[in-house]
């Protein structure tokens, strides 16, 4: 059971929640920074005097180094102790948004990113680790979905507090904004966060495993996200091979030590596995719109890029108001229920979003995004604890890594691929009506504005296609879960002691 820094702790039955409030401290710093720091890319661009693909890295080198390092944070976590580790990624995190709000220059300012990135590692995955460690299962699909709510919340919040800041005091109070949030988590960490557990066992760091899987997976980030820029190039190709050789590699050396980075044996738990995957699919899904939402809504509809910012938020803020109650009806009835109401409702909206055209009308756009925001509220609490509650008690923060890791991959691939499609796609459309390959479609005026339409619509609904064919997969494999639920259930009892 959880052991409490002191014993008056102890004897108060609903610490937990208190536990759940800190945790809830480092989810909403983390998700609001995501979304914050985008509105200031532009402006940073300008004061540094670089180009966008030179800024652009502010965001690439964060959302590198946080996906290739969630599982060996996990890893260390669980061998050090959760608690410990939580409560350093606070620090990190604390002082890389002091140097970024400092940094000089754009290099040092992405540098300093990388070194927020490993604090938000730390702090991810631990987090829900944390929660299903100090909350029984009866209650922990609730505990993960007001997680899942707050940053929602944060997220949708990000781009008007970003604004704000940036309007009132400039893009540095972006970071700095960060300073007595984090400070309120050491303390808060440090107060409240049960103590450190280490694992029974001396176990040593699999370092050779960490660096080989490291550049795979950082090699196969590369490519996926300059495949959505750049296409196919030799480059892109020389990437992914690496990425392939590399988690080859990996893959062959874990299956033969002691003390693997990533144990694959969780990996026969149906549960877990399909957990994983449909995880990262609906990650795909959800980011590969917000993605292309904001290209319809300015280059065909013609609305302004703050309107068509306003016009995302129903997607986090029904996720927000649904993921609490998906959690709690988890926790009474199973994830099965869940995770497969809330891919079939994402499946009606993706089918939706294939008879968008030229001329939508907003109240229709609204419901259809407050759509895709309701499945993706039902399905991913209850998933997350199926996940969780399916791993055994010493390895939840390597557990809780590969679930984030997932998830991350899945935001990846979804802009990636969605963007080559579309852009791909375009190309080839104008190419049949006899234009001329463009670089980008809507600021060629030679070309009509029903071509230029037509192009993007062309591009846009395959993209959609494929989105509604992963969800159908999704939701396929939720309904498979159900052998899956026994094995979570023996997993819980286990490390609950039942």
């Amino acid at each position: 059971m959880t052991s409490f820094p002191h014993p008056f702790f102890s004897s108060k039955p609903n610490w937990k929640w208190f536990i759940l409030i800190t945790v809830l401290i480092g989810a909403t710093m983390s998700a609001l920074d995501v979304s914050i720091v985008n509105v200031g890319m532009p402006t940073m661009s300008k004061d540094f005097n670089v180009s966008m693909s030179m800024i652009a890295w502010v965001a690439m080198a964060y959302m590198i180094t946080l996906t290739i390092f969630l599982p060996f944070f996990g890893r260390l976590a669980d061998m050090l102790g959760r608690t410990r580790l939580y409560t350093i990624g606070f620090v990190v995190f604390t002082v890389g948004s002091f140097f970024c709000g400092l940094a000089p220059s754009a290099y040092i300012l992405i540098g300093s990113r990388v070194l927020q990135a490993v604090g938000a590692g730390l702090l991810q995955a631990n987090s829900v680790a944390i929660i299903v460690s100090s909350f029984p299962s009866s209650e922990r699909g609730k505990a993960i979905g007001i997680q899942g709510a707050v940053q929602a919340i944060s997220m949708s919040i990000g781009p008007l507090v970003g604004g704000i800041l940036i309007a009132a005091i400039g893009w540095r109070a972006i970071f700095y904004v960060n300073l007595p949030i984090g400070i309120a988590g050491v303390m808060a960490a440090l107060l409240v966060l049960p103590k450190s557990e280490k694992a029974a066992e001396k176990e040593k760091v699999d370092y050779f495993g960490t660096l080989v899987f490291v550049v795979g997976l950082g090699a196969l980030v590369l490519g996926i996200n300059g495949m959505g820029t750049q296409g196919v190039t030799p480059t892109i190709l020389a990437y992914l091979a690496i990425a392939v050789v590399f988690l080859a590699i990996f893959a062959i050396t874990e299956l033969k030590i002691r003390f693997p980075l990533i144990d694959f044996n969780m990996f026969k738990n149906g549960l877990f596995l399909l957990g994983n995957v449909t995880g990262m699919l609906s990650y795909y899904v959800l980011f590969a719109i917000l993605f292309l939402m904001p290209f319809y809504m300015e280059d065909v509809l013609k609305f302004s890029a703050g309107a068509a910012g306003f016009l995302l938020t129903p997607v986090p803020l029904s996720m927000a108001i649904v993921a609490p109650f998906s959690g709690n009806i988890s926790d009474k009835y199973g994830s099965r229920i869940m995770t497969t109401a809330g891919m079939t409702v994402a499946s009606v909206a993706c089918l939706s979003m294939l008879f968008l055209g030229s001329s939508t009308a907003v109240w229709l756009l609204i419901i259809e995004l407050v759509i895709i925001g309701v499945g993706m509220g039902l399905f991913t609490p209850p998933n997350n604890s199926a996940i969780m509650g399916a791993a055994p008690r010493d390895k939840l923060s390597v557990a809780g890594g590969i679930l984030n890791m997932t998830r991350s991959l899945g935001s990846i691939f979804g802009v990636a691929v969605s963007s080559l499609i579309l852009t791909t796609l375009e190309h080839n459309y104008l190419i049949g009506k006899g234009y001329p390959v463009v670089k980008h479609v809507f600021s060629h005026n030679s070309i009509p504005v029903a071509d230029r339409d037509g192009a993007f619509l062309h591009g846009f609904a395959i993209a959609i296609v494929i989105m509604l064919g992963l969800t159908i997969i999704s939701t396929i494999l939720s309904i498979a879960k159900k052998e899956g639920e026994a094995l979570d259930s023996e997993a819980v009892k286990e490390f609950e002691g039942i």
